[in-house]
């Protein structure tokens, strides 16, 4: 197996846009762990402060309240000077986001990653961009390698998400041909667990709230669509790896532990110790019916090798909203 070795640490300095969110907050943890110097960038549509708050007196780390659409503003300190890398995790990702800030998913990824790129280039930094198994829509293909263009609505409900992705690529990708940035793109497959929104509005996070309150678990559809679901820590070691590996991409990083959403209800409400029934709801427009990546590419290329199970990833999960709405 590939053992990709570390090439940003001690004395590297990296911005994480969407550093105070979900998947972002934990990607700073282990920037920082390795001595990086890290600024997080955030607007607080769908971040937390709360996500980074053990980081606040940290020497390496800068939270910065901006909006990337609006550019990297010159009047702040920790923006002025050169990044080695930028990460760009900034973006709104739950089918109820797509809903309710449309028109912003739209310009973060268009219009945020623009700029991003623009300074990349300006700084010789490296460009790592978080793009999505939404770029495949409803996959005509099962498992999904990243060979395949995608079956995408582009009017649908959800292609402000999934387009705007897939621009952010093409993107990504121009900047690289033309401009000879250093890029890497990483197509993020389902990924759950602490620090994630309990109204976040994806499957994980409103059946394991409706478990603990001891409420119907809603399934949309006859559920028996698939998801394969990957604990953050497997989803930021493969990040890692790519930012690490100067690998292109995209690659794949998820796991291959395909369930069907009423699989997934059962066994919340089990791990849950709920009472909760399951009920079932009209299905949402454009829902993939099967999703599950290849990951071939991203064991070649980085090593890369899940290694968090499903039981184990949702017991920690649990805990964490139990502990939050308790709180």
């Amino acid at each position: 197996m590939v053992n990709v070795p570390q090439r940003f640490g001690s004395g590297y300095r990296i911005l994480v846009t969407g550093g105070a969110g979900f998947v972002g907050s934990h990607l700073v943890d282990v920037l920082i762990g390795r001595g990086v110097s890290v600024v997080a960038l955030d607007n607080f549509i769908t971040g937390a402060k709360e996500n980074v708050a053990h980081l606040a007196d940290h020497p390496l780390f800068t939270l910065v309240e901006a909006d990337v659409t609006d550019g990297l503003p010159d009047h702040i300190e920790a923006l002025s000077a050169r990044f080695d890398a930028i990460m760009h995790l900034a973006s709104p990702a739950s089918p109820t986001d797509f809903a309710h800030v449309p028109v912003e998913i739209m310009r973060v990824n268009s219009v945020g990653t623009m700029h991003l790129l623009e300074r990349a280039l300006t700084d010789r930094a490296r460009f790592i961009m978080a793009s999505t198994s939404e770029a495949y829509g409803d996959p005509a293909m099962h498992p999904q390698p990243e060979s395949y263009w995608g079956n995408v609505n582009p009017i649908g409900p959800r292609s402000v998400y999934d387009e705007s992705k897939r621009f952010a690529e093409a993107a990504t990708m121009a900047y690289h041909r033309r401009h000879g940035v250093d890029v890497g793109i990483v197509r993020i497959f389902n990924s759950y667990g602490e620090r994630m929104r309990p109204d976040d509005g994806r499957a994980i996070p409103t059946f394991i709230t409706q478990a603990l309150r001891g409420e119907p678990l809603t399934v949309h559809g006859t559920g028996e669509q698939t998801r394969s679901i990957c604990h953050v820590d497997d989803l930021v070691r493969g990040i890692i790896a790519l930012l690490d590996s100067g690998e292109t991409g995209p690659v794949n990083c998820g796991t291959e532990d395909e369930l069907t959403m009423r699989e997934l209800a059962e066994t919340i409400v089990r791990l849950a110790g709920s009472s909760s029934e399951i009920v079932f709801l009209p299905r949402t427009p454009d829902d993939p019916e099967r999703r599950r990546p290849d990951l071939s590419l991203a064991r070649e290329l980085l090593g890369y090798e899940p290694s968090v199970g499903s039981e184990a990833g949702l017991r920690r999960t649990i805990a964490y909203f139990a502990e939050r709405l308790g709180r």
